[in-house]
């Protein structure tokens, strides 16, 4: 059959029409079953499936078909949300949405899609299948091709974005395990650069390497003796069993002495093995004393049989391995910069001396949200604090969040009362399909759920009943509606004083704001260097993009640092970076697929093991 473009011919055997001269015609053959287009003659030639004429008097053309002996009909269909087109080689197939065209019997045909704009194209069922561009298939009798087209998304399909910080851990404390528990569970090895001895001896790099170990305490000097640095007595990277273990110190002056205990300054690279001198140094200074008075809880790490949950979610979902927390220094300026993207030269919580007592006055991230008319909540956990309630005071659970360091943050219990909220109020929002569009969940401190280290051996901190906290709040969002639309970071504010291997990465100043706190003969007081200044991250610290867009087992090697949830904040909803910090970070979108959400359906995740031993008085 043979039609034209515009109508006109439309014709099986023989026909003819008018046009007004000039007129611009294309003409188009559509073999019937058991039939081949041959080619053009006369005022057209060749054998392609068009022929375009300009008719300035008449013409005539004919279009040659043939019988195909032992024909092969072959059926293309078009399928879902999107569009777009199908051509074949050898040609006879170029439609939408649905077309056949015969081949001899044995022809190898290839069919190549093409998507539309805003389509993407998802994959063939039938006689093809997979994902490819492109399938390739023989004829031996006649079959029938699906292809499916789905409208693209981008990271508009993401509606909500909540994000959690819990409490001082390292990536190779938590994480370092990680590529053991995927050869154990037959996840695909990929490059992911924890703790080398659990890499393999062959594959992707990096590969097998021994355990590491730093420099301890020299046995010969013991309490009251301060720790003396001995290199010649290593600590090697282990294996704790208990859950709970005293706290190293994330501080301004320990994190410079785990960078280089010879070169606190940064004036030659990192050598990271401070890390046990400075836990033992600090455990020695306690009154009473802790028990690990050597430091060597600094070098233990957890795996997959205490961290089932995380393990399992960080495997089906997405990390990274180069993901920092943004500043050498304890908790306060690294939550700061995680919701405001700087500390104004903080090094030290809030009235630690004289040049640190004022409010910040720099904007946060819920500022600029509530400017843009984007919905956002605080959501706090109230149980051993002296808010109690219900109702609750929103002056009182303030002082539950780090917002309460920032100025703005004053006006919140009277202007915005509603968005600082018990976590209860997190699960009626799930239920009731009220969740703001960006929520800050802080870690439940005051219930003991925040995965902190031990402060007081009289009430050691269980990292397992932390993760079994932090299990029910994504489980609880996996199987609310909003799922669908959402995204769940979870990552922790800095890294505890606990040994990673990866050293802090240059950065960006957020404002140009130096230390402005630091205490007498603090590192940096006496010397300066490169890591004295806001322009160095602070160390790894574990991360989990839980979403049904992300990316089945993701793991991404992009030098990021915690600011980065800002970027993704600010790209999601169309709002200005907050400082020269954020606006330098990734925006997160690797971590995602719009197009071909993984997840829609999530997983089952195993239920957090919270029966490990916990004791403080000695290791492992």
């Amino acid at each position: 059959m043979i039609s034209s473009n515009p109508v006109g011919i439309n014709c099986g055997k023989t026909c003819d029409a008018s046009f007004s001269s000039g007129t611009q015609i294309t003409l188009s053959e559509t073999s019937a079953a058991g039939s081949s287009f041959t080619g053009w003659t006369g005022s057209c030639s060749g054998s392609n499936s068009t022929c375009t004429l300009t008719l300035n008097a008449s013409e005539q053309v004919t279009a040659s078909f043939s019988t195909i002996q032992n024909a092969a009909v072959l059926t293309m269909s078009l399928a879902g949300t999107g569009t777009g087109t199908i051509a074949s080689s050898p040609s006879g197939i170029n439609c939408a949405p649905t077309c056949s065209a015969s081949f001899a019997s044995g022809t190898q045909v290839t069919l190549t899609e093409t998507a539309a704009a805003n389509s993407s194209f998802t994959g063939w069922t039938g006689g093809c299948s997979g994902s490819n561009s492109t399938c390739t298939l023989t004829l031996t009798a006649s079959q029938q091709v699906t292809a499916t087209f789905n409208s693209a998304k981008n990271i508009t399909a993401l509606n909500h974005i909540i994000f959690l910080a819990q409490e001082n851990r390292s990536f190779d404390h938590y994480f370092g395990a990680l590529r053991g528990y995927w050869a154990q569970n037959g996840y695909p090895d990929q490059s992911f650069d924890g703790l080398p001895q659990f890499n393999p001896s062959s594959g992707a790099p990096p590969l097998q390497g021994p355990a590491p170990a730093i420099p301890g305490c020299d046995p010969s000097a013991p309490p009251p003796s301060d720790c003396v640095f001995d290199a010649n007595n290593l600590i090697t990277s282990y294996h704790l069993i208990t859950q709970c273990i005293e706290n190293p110190s994330p501080s301004w002056n320990e994190s410079h002495v785990d960078w280089n205990y010879n070169d606190q300054v940064g004036l030659y690279s990192a050598t990271l093995n401070g890390f046990v001198w400075a836990a033992g140094h600090d455990a020695r200074a306690l009154v009473p004393p802790f028990d690990d008075v050597d430091g060597i809880r600094a070098m233990g790490y957890y795996d997959g049989g205490d961290l089932n949950y995380y393990y399992f979610m960080a495997s089906n979902f997405a990390t990274s391995d180069r993901w920092f927390h943004p500043v050498m220094a304890r908790t306060p300026p690294n939550r700061q910069n995680l919701i405001a993207g700087t500390s104004q030269g903080y090094a030290y919580p809030i009235g630690t001396d004289s040049a640190d007592t004022a409010l910040l006055t720099a904007p946060t991230i819920f500022q600029e949200l509530q400017t843009a008319g984007v919905s956002w909540k605080i959501y706090v956990n109230p149980q051993g604090s002296p808010c109690s309630g219900p109702p609750y005071d929103s002056a009182c659970l303030l002082t539950l969040s780090s917002v309460q360091d920032f100025q703005w943050s004053q006006t919140i219990p009277s202007q915005y009362p509603q968005n600082i909220a018990p976590i209860s109020q997190y699960f009626t929002d799930l239920q009731n399909g009220t969740l703001p569009q960006v929520a800050l969940m802080e870690p439940a401190s005051d219930a003991g759920f925040d995965e902190h280290p031990t402060n007081s051996d009289s009430a050691p901190s269980d990292i397992q009943l932390g993760a079994n906290y932090v299990s029910s709040l994504i489980n609880g969002l996996m199987t609310s509606t909003s799922w669908k639309d959402s995204a769940f970071i979870l990552t922790f504010d800095e890294f505890g004083g606990l040994y990673d291997h990866v050293s802090p990465q240059p950065a960006v100043s957020p404002d140009g704001i130096q230390p402005v706190d630091l205490l007498p003969n603090d590192v940096c007081t006496l010397s300066t260097g490169p890591t004295c200044d806001f322009v160095y991250t602070g160390y790894r610290v574990p991360l989990i993009v839980v979403s049904p867009y992300t990316k089945k087992n993701y793991v991404s090697h992009s030098v990021a640092d915690t600011t980065a949830i800002l970027k993704l904040i600010e790209t999601r909803f169309n709002v200005p970076a907050l400082t020269k910090r954020d606006a330098a970070q990734i925006d997160m979108t690797e971590f995602f697929d719009f197009s071909n959400p993984a997840w829609m359906t999530p997983p089952s995740p195993p239920a957090q093991v919270t029966s490990g031993a916990c004791y403080v008085n000695q290791l492992p």
